[in-house]
């Protein structure tokens, strides 16, 4: 076996070490979500006028780990996210060390925030949207299972999509995107954008708006933030090009 092969061996070693860890980190924070879960649940649903319905004894059995699922992903990110950092460690320079490590913690407001944004206002607009489209024909019978996913398809994918710019960061730390590139892509990224709040939401124009001003705003954002991380590398970079030629 050659020094490549050797290598390659003790690089999956190590990955394999990480997901065994992550997803350690993700059955335990789950265990721990499930003793709450009633609780969690009772929030939920503290506002709602109506009682939902059970079409089966094993339905709250499948909403409860829906619920636990998705309290533990948000805990995991930033646990997930440490150990992919650790992982490319040895190939990232000393300022980029510092300037990931840093990125972590964001990774879980993001993704709360993400989540907060589209519980408190995107789903109760569709749901406000879907009741009134339904009018005075329809006897409305909500069932925990279709309430409960409609809820989490509203709002699981904005914790995921809240968390572009600290991604974009990230990449542009280590040298993959720079902002000249998110600018030459913007036209495509926001037509994703577009397509990505349409498949979201509703098919009206309100609740596409309301998605979609807040994600290109992020993109912005990330530009922005892309920028400024770009120049303080080229800076870096400059100067010490500089104490090299002084040196010399």
């Amino acid at each position: 076996m050659n020094d490549q092969e050797i290598e390659l061996t003790e690089h999956l070693a190590e990955l394999r070490k990480r997901l065994i860890y992550v997803l350690g980190c993700f059955l335990g924070f789950l265990a721990l979500s499930f003793l709450f879960v009633e609780q969690i649940y009772n929030y939920l649903v503290k506002d709602l006028e109506f009682k939902l319905a059970l079409l089966g004894p094993g339905d709250v059995l499948w909403i409860y780990f829906k619920l636990s699922a998705v309290s533990s992903i948000a805990f995991t990110i930033p646990v997930a996210a440490f150990h992919i950092w650790r992982f490319v460690l040895p190939a990232l320079k000393e300022h980029e060390k510092k300037a990931t490590f840093v990125l972590i913690p964001a990774l879980f407001f993001l993704f709360i925030s993400g989540i907060s944004f589209g519980y408190f206002f995107v789903f109760p607009t569709c749901l406000s949207f879907m009741q009134t489209l339904a009018g005075n024909e329809f006897q409305p019978f909500y069932t925990s299972e279709k309430y409960f996913s409609f809820m989490l398809n509203l709002t699981v994918p904005f914790g995921v999509l809240f968390e572009l710019p600290v991604v974009i960061l990230f990449l542009t730390s280590i040298g993959i995107l720079n902002p000249n590139t998110l600018r030459k892509t913007r036209k495509i990224s926001y037509f994703l954008i577009a397509v990505a709040s349409v498949f979201l939401t509703p098919p009206d124009f309100i609740s596409d708006i309301l998605v979609l001003i807040p994600l290109i705003f992020l993109y912005e954002i990330s530009i922005s933030l892309s920028a400024f991380i770009y120049r303080k590398k080229l800076k870096k970079l400059e100067l010490l090009d500089s104490n090299t030629s002084s040196e010399i």
